[in-house]
């Protein structure tokens, strides 16, 4: 018993001596530990000083090398405009030196100026007194008093001013012709400016009826997208307002306002509206419209009798059902043109053929003028050339405004037939009545001048001709009455184009034989 007591008294006392034996063996370990980690932490801390130290050193070196290169260049940017600056300083000093130049120069000018309106003041005078010594004189040498004296010289001044006047006028009007082209084009362009919006709103629109207000939702569709599209396809602008029942169509090129018109009509049969419909219609449209020229092309030539024209020259004829001159359709006045040129050229015994070709081709330029640069009569004879027209329809079609001269009888009836097509009442967006009213407007303006004896209206009041008294108004005189007309016709009445006056003085002698 006592044995056991004592073996685990001993196994006791030596558990509790290696506790503590166990214990300052592990502490000792742990404090070598923290010591050689101290010893690591110093040794860090150290090395970081010095590449901190040395990274310093290196920036301080960096930021004195970038303010030197900083530095120089302002130094360079400052010399350059102090270069600048002097180079300134020199021209302004050139221009002050010039500037008291002129400024002297000019002061002397107006000395000498001075001066000489001094004497000239002088010399008025001395004239003055000589001129009234003289004066006296005459008046006792012609037995006439001032007045009567006056009287007289006005009287022959009057005379030899109405032959200057009219000298003057006709030198006037030959300097006109010269510059006739530039003057026209700016009275054109002047007055395009003023009446533009009145022929642009009849001229360049269509309207599109609707069955209801509802389909203006949609045409124009989902933000927007069906009227930009129809748009786009057609070259043309949709304007949807408050008109009831109604969608305008405008743009300047007929065909593209009768694709989408044509279109757009389709669409609103059809019910559907959607962008790839739109297409569709657009499509159809083109096809019909390409149809209608061809076969509108085919009338014309079959109602002229023209025959032997070039495909390409027909289908230009048809679109001319698409263009509109003041109202007037172009097809059919070409036509029109064709069939009086034919009748005039039957009797007076002539070519009858080429006169109707030229008068049906004359004006085949406007199917083109909205995409070519130039005249309607300089694309008509670039494409007549290009399909090897004959030479006199060329030059009839060259000669129907003016431009040359024309070379043969044919052009002179195309001419004709063109003035009197146009000038038709009623053919032009002109009423009779106004046509009429126009006539005995112009008769009247040109009656109440003192010496004209008749006066008629021709050419649809194109022209105007007076017949004066011939003991009343002079040569010289005529000169003076046809500008006064001219200008109290300009100012009095609106008419299209130009009036001429035309002032005729005849003086017949009779006797008889007995």
């Amino acid at each position: 018993m006592q044995t056991g007591i004592i073996i685990f008294v001993t196994a006791f006392i030596s558990a509790v001596i290696f506790t503590i034996a166990g214990y300052f063996l592990r502490k000792r370990i742990a404090e070598s530990k923290i010591k050689s980690a101290e010893q690591e932490a110093q040794k860090l801390i150290e090395n970081g000083k010095i590449e901190a130290e040395n990274l310093k050193k290196q920036e301080l070196v960096n930021a004195k090398e970038e303010a030197l290169k900083i530095r120089n260049d302002l130094d360079q940017e400052i010399k350059e405009r102090r270069s600048d600056v002097q180079a300134q300083e020199k021209r302004l000093i050139q221009k002050e030196e010039n500037l008291e130049k002129r400024i002297s120069q000019y002061e002397n000018k107006e000395k000498e100026l001075e001066q000489k309106i001094v004497e000239n003041q002088n010399k008025k005078k001395e004239l003055d007194e000589l001129v009234g010594k003289e004066m006296e004189e005459l008046q006792r040498i012609s037995g006439l008093s001032n007045e009567e004296a006056k009287a007289i010289l006005l009287q022959n001044l009057d005379r030899e001013l109405t032959q200057e006047k009219a000298q003057l006028i006709k030198e006037h009007e030959a300097k006109a012709k010269d510059e006739a082209v530039k003057n026209a084009r700016e009275i054109v362009t002047f007055a395009i400016q003023k009446c533009a919006a009145d022929h642009t709103s009849e001229a360049t629109v269509s309207v599109v009826q609707l069955p209801n207000d509802e389909m203006k939702g949609r045409i124009i569709g989902r933000e927007g997208r069906n009227i930009k599209t129809l748009e786009t396809l057609t070259g043309i602008d949709l304007i949807i307002d408050d008109t009831p029942e109604s969608v305008i169509i405008s743009g300047f090129d007929p065909l593209r306002r009768a694709v989408a018109k044509l279109a757009l009509e389709k669409l609103i049969d059809d019910g559907r509206i959607h962008p790839a419909k739109i297409e569709e219609m657009v499509e159809k449209a083109k096809e019909e419209i390409e149809a209608d020229i061809k076969a509108e092309g085919e009338r014309a030539v079959l109602e002229t009798g023209v025959h032997n024209l070039h495909p390409d020259l027909v289908k230009l004829l048809g679109k001319l059902k698409y263009r509109t001159s003041y109202g007037q359709n172009v097809l059919n006045h070409s036509i029109e043109v064709s069939n009086l040129a034919r009748m005039m050229a039957d009797e007076l015994g002539i070519n009858s053929k080429l006169a109707r070709r030229a008068g049906l081709l004359h004006d085949i330029g406007k199917a083109l003028d909205h995409d070519m640069e130039g005249t309607h009569v300089e694309i008509g004879v670039d494409i007549l050339k290009k399909y090897k027209e004959n030479e006199t329809v060329i030059n009839a079609v060259e000669a129907h405004h003016g431009d040359v001269e024309p070379n043969t009888l044919e052009a002179v009836l195309v001419q004709a037939a063109d003035a009197i097509s146009a000038s038709r009442p009623g053919a032009r967006s002109e009423t009779l009545e106004t046509y009429i009213k126009r006539l005995e407007k112009l008769e009247e303006i040109s009656n109440s001048f003192e010496g004209v004896d008749k006066s008629f209206a021709i050419q649809a009041g194109r022209e105007v001709r007076l017949i004066v008294k011939p003991e009343k108004v002079s040569d010289a005189d005529m000169v003076l009455l046809a500008r006064d007309v001219a200008k109290r016709v300009e100012n009095e009445m609106d008419y299209p184009g130009q009036i001429k006056v035309n002032v005729i003085r005849e003086s017949r002698v009779i006797d008889y034989a007995k």
